[in-house]
Protein backbone atom coordinates (compact mmCIF):
# COMPACT_ATOMS: atom_id res chain seq x y z
CA UNK A 1 0.00 0.00 0.00
CA UNK A 2 1.36 3.69 -0.80
CA UNK A 3 0.67 6.76 0.80
CA UNK A 4 0.78 10.37 0.00
CA UNK A 5 2.37 12.80 2.44
CA UNK A 6 -1.06 13.51 4.14
CA UNK A 7 -1.90 9.83 4.42
CA UNK A 8 1.67 9.07 5.85
CA UNK A 9 0.99 12.22 8.32
CA UNK A 10 -2.71 11.24 9.03
CA UNK A 11 -1.84 7.34 9.81
CA UNK A 12 1.42 8.40 12.43
CA UNK A 13 -0.24 11.27 13.92
CA UNK A 14 2.94 13.45 12.86
CA UNK A 15 2.76 17.01 11.36
CA UNK A 16 3.59 16.82 7.32
CA UNK A 17 6.05 19.58 8.39
CA UNK A 18 8.02 17.19 11.17
CA UNK A 19 8.16 14.86 8.47
CA UNK A 20 9.66 16.80 6.34
CA UNK A 21 12.10 18.29 8.33
CA UNK A 22 12.57 14.47 9.04
CA UNK A 23 13.62 13.68 5.94
CA UNK A 24 15.78 17.15 5.53
CA UNK A 25 18.09 15.92 8.50
CA UNK A 26 18.15 12.59 7.50
CA UNK A 27 16.31 10.91 10.36
CA UNK A 28 13.97 9.37 7.61
CA UNK A 29 14.80 8.75 4.46
CA UNK A 30 13.55 10.60 1.25
CA UNK A 31 10.95 8.37 -0.21
CA UNK A 32 10.51 7.74 -3.82
CA UNK A 33 7.96 9.97 -5.84
CA UNK A 34 5.44 9.86 -8.33
CA UNK A 35 5.97 10.70 -11.68
CA UNK A 36 4.34 13.99 -10.81
CA UNK A 37 6.99 14.42 -8.08
CA UNK A 38 4.57 13.51 -4.89
CA UNK A 39 6.15 11.78 -1.85
CA UNK A 40 5.45 8.26 -1.98
CA UNK A 41 5.44 6.35 1.07
CA UNK A 42 4.84 2.55 1.88
CA UNK A 43 3.58 0.48 5.66
CA UNK A 44 8.36 0.44 5.93
CA UNK A 45 7.99 4.80 5.74
CA UNK A 46 5.22 4.48 8.72
CA UNK A 47 6.96 2.05 11.32
CA UNK A 48 10.62 4.01 10.75
CA UNK A 49 8.68 6.93 12.01
CA UNK A 50 6.46 5.66 14.46
CA UNK A 51 9.79 4.48 16.01
CA UNK A 52 11.09 7.78 15.78
CA UNK A 53 8.09 9.13 17.29
CA UNK A 54 8.24 6.71 19.90
CA UNK A 55 11.93 7.38 20.33
CA UNK A 56 11.18 11.22 20.87
CA UNK A 57 8.51 10.42 23.32
CA UNK A 58 11.01 8.68 25.69
CA UNK A 59 13.02 12.10 25.35
CA UNK A 60 15.74 10.91 22.85
CA UNK A 61 17.22 13.31 21.08
CA UNK A 62 17.14 13.52 17.54
CA UNK A 63 21.18 12.44 17.27
CA UNK A 64 20.13 9.93 19.85
CA UNK A 65 17.49 8.76 17.62
CA UNK A 66 20.02 8.99 14.51
CA UNK A 67 22.05 6.81 16.35
CA UNK A 68 19.16 4.09 17.61
CA UNK A 69 18.18 3.56 14.11
CA UNK A 70 21.97 2.92 13.08
CA UNK A 71 22.14 0.21 16.15
CA UNK A 72 18.51 -1.38 15.24
CA UNK A 73 19.32 -1.79 11.43
CA UNK A 74 22.87 -3.36 12.60
CA UNK A 75 22.69 -7.14 13.77
CA UNK A 76 26.28 -6.98 14.87
CA UNK A 77 25.91 -3.85 17.27
CA UNK A 78 25.92 -4.71 20.88
CA UNK A 79 22.90 -3.92 23.11
CA UNK A 80 25.07 -1.97 25.39
CA UNK A 81 25.22 0.75 23.35
CA UNK A 82 21.08 1.13 23.73
CA UNK A 83 21.28 0.56 27.39
CA UNK A 84 23.87 3.34 27.33
CA UNK A 85 21.80 5.99 25.95
CA UNK A 86 19.33 5.15 27.73
CA UNK A 87 20.55 5.29 31.24
CA UNK A 88 22.01 8.58 30.43
CA UNK A 89 17.91 9.52 29.45
CA UNK A 90 17.16 7.77 32.66
CA UNK A 91 20.05 10.51 34.57
CA UNK A 92 18.92 13.74 32.61
CA UNK A 93 15.20 12.72 32.94
CA UNK A 94 15.76 12.90 36.93
CA UNK A 95 17.72 15.76 37.06
CA UNK A 96 15.16 17.49 35.19
CA UNK A 97 12.24 15.56 38.24
CA UNK A 98 14.68 16.94 40.59
CA UNK A 99 14.47 20.52 39.15
CA UNK A 100 10.14 20.47 38.50
CA UNK A 101 9.88 19.49 42.06
CA UNK A 102 12.39 22.15 43.38
CA UNK A 103 10.37 24.69 41.05
CA UNK A 104 6.80 23.17 42.53
CA UNK A 105 8.03 23.59 46.07
CA UNK A 106 9.03 27.09 45.32
CA UNK A 107 5.61 28.14 43.23
CA UNK A 108 3.41 26.58 46.09
CA UNK A 109 5.78 28.66 48.69
CA UNK A 110 4.97 31.89 46.92
CA UNK A 111 1.32 30.67 46.64
CA UNK A 112 1.01 30.79 49.88
CA UNK A 113 2.86 33.66 50.57
CA UNK A 114 0.57 35.58 48.49
CA UNK A 115 -2.86 33.82 49.52
CA UNK A 116 -2.02 35.24 52.80
CA UNK A 117 -0.05 38.46 53.21
CA UNK A 118 -0.86 40.80 49.68
CA UNK A 119 -3.74 38.78 48.66
CA UNK A 120 -5.56 39.06 52.47
CA UNK A 121 -4.24 42.53 52.04
CA UNK A 122 -5.93 43.10 48.86
CA UNK A 123 -2.79 44.46 47.89
CA UNK A 124 -2.24 45.38 43.94
CA UNK A 125 -0.49 43.16 42.01
CA UNK A 126 2.87 45.54 41.35
CA UNK A 127 3.33 44.45 45.26
CA UNK A 128 2.51 40.62 44.86
CA UNK A 129 5.15 38.67 46.58
CA UNK A 130 5.10 36.53 43.28
CA UNK A 131 5.47 39.68 40.73
CA UNK A 132 8.39 40.27 43.14
CA UNK A 133 9.81 37.05 43.02
CA UNK A 134 9.94 37.15 39.27
CA UNK A 135 11.65 40.24 39.46
CA UNK A 136 14.56 38.80 41.16
CA UNK A 137 13.89 40.46 44.75
CA UNK A 138 12.46 37.57 46.77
Amino acid sequence: MVFSIGDFSEATGCPIETIRYYERIGILPKPPRSAGGHRLYNQTHIQQLRFVLKARQMDFTLAEVKELLNLAADDRAPCQEVLGMTDRNLLAIQKKIDQLTSLKQKLQGLSKTCETTCCADKASASDCVIIEAVRGSV
